[in-house]
């Protein structure tokens, strides 16, 4: 596709694909068609995939190379990705619903809940939208995809990898888990070993028992709602289907799911990012970055599993650096 200059280019390759752009203050929205210099542009439609369409939506109309963002779950969400918004003046920020969850079609069909078809999905949703260049980000279920997908297809134009709070292997997530449940007071382990070995799951004290767990290690701090979450709803029947019931108990089809072994072979720079106290835990993450070659691994203090939206400002920041660093390097190799 042929690229037209600045925000014209946006504007025409997104409603080619049925899309409605509008303008939007960094606090309100706007019905203003010109984007005022505190506000973004953004745009939203539906594009098709392999099995139904989904929801996609882009914010900003920056000069610099877009991020393709994919949430977490299996089943989540994309809306809280609107955060990164203080980077829509610098890059486009790209995200989607997967198929099944949030604003996008929902089928009836659990041969669709495969790690191959998200990973096919990716590649629709970046052919869709013209994203032929992109630096590519994936939170927590999301880092699994956007390293299946980088490992599996060898993609052209991934330009690098962001690996946010990453699932890289059941077996190591699993491990971790149960260290941590090791730390939780003697009782909340009891009532989750009891519960787990009756297979009570939708007990209340075991589902106290695994807040006790999340309030650690998944959503420590205090996160301001997002009028742009309301009404969008995850799908629990994916997250259970591919991974189980609870964030340490995986029996669903990704439960024997690991690329920790492949990490030497990825050929693009390449972030780990986490919270201090997050579930995916700095220490392995760590082993991790240790296997890619010219990693790195950024480490926000105080925030857990949810650290995009507890720390914000300090995860924007980490991405600033790491892009601008991508970026330079390759106006450098260019000269």
């Amino acid at each position: 596709m042929r690229r037209l200059p600045g925000s014209v280019a946006l504007t025409a390759m997104l409603l080619a694909c049925g899309g409605e752009t509008e303008t939007r203050d960094a606090t309100v929205a706007s019905d203003s068609a010109t984007v005022a210099l505190t506000g973004y542009a953004a745009t939203e439609g539906f594009v098709n995939v392999p099995g139904g369409k989904v929801f996609y939506r882009i914010i900003g109309d920056g000069p610099g190379t877009p991020i393709l963002a994919l949430h977490g779950g299996p089943g989540g969400t994309s809306c809280r990705f609107e955060v990164l918004a203080p980077l829509a003046s610098e890059r486009r920020i790209v995200f989607y619903d997967q198929l099944g969850s949030g604003r996008s079609v929902a089928p009836d069909d659990s041969t669709l809940w495969r790690l191959p078809r998200f990973v096919d999905e990716v590649d629709a949703v970046r052919r869709a939208l013209g994203l032929d260049t992109i630096h590519l980000l994936g939170t927590s279920w999301g880092g699994a995809l956007a390293a299946e997908y980088v490992l599996s297809t060898k993609p052209s134009g991934v330009r690098s990898l962001i690996l946010s709070s990453p699932l890289i292997s059941t077996p190591d997530w699993i491990a971790d888990a149960d260290s941590l449940r090791g730390t939780l007071p003697a009782d909340v382990q009891a009532a989750l070993d009891r519960h787990e070995a009756a297979g009570t799951l939708d007990h209340a004290e075991y589902k106290a028992a695994t807040d006790s767990f999340y309030a650690r290690y998944v959503r420590r701090l205090p996160v301001a709602d997002q009028p742009e979450c309301a009404g969008v709803t995850s799908n629990s029947a994916i997250y259970e289907y591919m991974w189980g019931p609870t964030e340490f108990t995986s029996t669903g089809s990704l439960r024997s799911w690991s690329r920790a072994e492949d990490l030497g072979r990825l050929n693009v720079p390449t972030l780990f990012i986490a919270g201090e106290y997050d579930e995916a835990r700095p220490a392995r993450l760590a082993q991790y970055r240790d296997r890619v070659p010219g990693a790195q691994l950024v480490v926000i203090s105080g925030a857990a599993h949810g650290v995009l939206r507890e720390k914000t400002a300090q995860y924007i920041e980490a991405l600033r650096v790491f892009l601008g660093d991508v970026e330079s390097r390759k106006r450098d190799d260019r000269q």
